[in-house]
């Protein structure tokens, strides 16, 4: 019998959700800074890499879900902040709903 590798399916969980999680963390904050969405992920015990989540952002960026704007920052070169587009906050809006349904189904069989 093949030994189940529960890291491997939580890993395959988190990459599920991360979008969401991401548009999630943006959206309430108005504008984020990658440093700034690393952090709001690790306090929730979702760890995430910058090598994770550039990819993902301009995955993101290129599908019309986000953007970016360039502010000047105090501690070096100006920073790259990103924001929901429209397209973005009804796909986050769609999303929630999904996960929601989801959350429900689960939750009646287990």
């Amino acid at each position: 019998m093949e030994e189940i590798n529960t890291e491997k399916i939580k890993t395959q969980m988190r990459k599920g959700i991360l979008e969401m999680c991401i548009l999630s963390v943006i959206d309430k904050s108005k504008e984020a800074y990658v440093s700034d969405l690393i952090e709001t992920m690790k306090n929730a015990d979702m760890i995430v890499v910058e090598g994770t989540l550039y990819p993902l952002l301009t995955r993101l960026k290129n599908s019309g879900l986000l953007n970016y704007q360039w502010k000047e920052s105090s501690a070096g070169p100006p920073r790259k902040y990103y924001v929901l587009t429209d397209s973005g906050k009804l796909f986050l809006s769609e999303t929630l709903k999904a996960w929601r349904e989801l959350q429900t189904m689960i939750d009646k069989i287990i």
